[in-house]
Formats: C-alpha cells, sequence, structure tokens
C-alpha cells in the first residue's frame, strides 16, 4: 500500500472515531470502536472495520444504524480532511476480538488449571 494511502487510513480511523463518538446521536449505535479502516489504491472506497460490544442482535443494530448515518459521516469527513473526493464508506463488523475470546474460552476448557503445570527442573531432587 502506498504511504500517501496509508496516511489516509490512519486519518479515517482517527476521524471516523472521534465522529462516532462524539457526533453521533443515534441510539441504536451502542459502543462501537474503529479497529481498521482499508482504502482502495484510488481512494474510491474505504472498508471501516468496527467492533461493537452487546448482544448479536445490539451489534446489527449498531450496524443498521451506521448505515443509516453513512451520509453524514461522509459530510463530517469532507468538512474535517483536505481530500477531493471522500470515500464511498462501507461497514464491515469485526469479528477478531469475539474470535479470540472463543479461541481463549476453548484453551480455558481444555488445558489444566496453572497450578499443575508445575514442571520439575532437572537437578531439584539431587541432594546439593
Amino acid at each position: 500500500m502506498k504511504l500517501r494511502v496509508q496516511r489516509i487510513a490512519l486519518q479515517l480511523q482517527r476521524e471516523m472515531s472521534d465522529i462516532l463518538q462524539h457526533h453521533l446521536k443515534d441510539p441504536r449505535i451502542g459502543f462501537v470502536t474503529v479497529t481498521d479502516v482499508d482504502v482502495t489504491n484510488d481512494l474510491a472506497y474505504a472498508k471501516i472495520y468496527v467492533s461493537v460490544m452487546g448482544t448479536e442482535e445490539q451489534k446489527q443494530e449498531s450496524m443498521r444504524g451506521l448505515e443509516r448515518a453513512k451520509g453524514f459521516i461522509r459530510s463530517e469527513l469532507g468538512a474535517r480532511m483536505r481530500l477531493r473526493v471522500v470515500p464511498e464508506l462501507q461497514f464491515r463488523l469485526d469479528q477478531s476480538i469475539d474470535y479470540s475470546a472463543r479461541i481463549e474460552h476453548v484453551l480455558h476448557e481444555i488445558l489444566p488449571p496453572d497450578d499443575t503445570l508445575k514442571v520439575e527442573r532437572k537437578g531439584d531432587d539431587e541432594d546439593q
């Protein structure tokens, strides 16, 4: 990815986070965190990856709220950033946090507790 595109993606992520936290008033949008932004090389499209806390229903409601607010968000981004054309926004639900939590839960179920994993080092039983 070109350096300019990377810088724009990073700035988009910062601006999106601020807009979502301080400027959206839609009650459907819950606790949403922007986890990543991918911008096409021609800057026409930006995939905004978001993590949403809550139940599956709350996540879907938040995604619907973000879709409805897309026009407002683009206009805010246009006012904040110096771009000829503000990229078309595509919101994607980032499932990586949920996935890693599931993996951790499964590992805790199959591995014994930490206190049973004590390993004796060679020489610990020998007389000194």
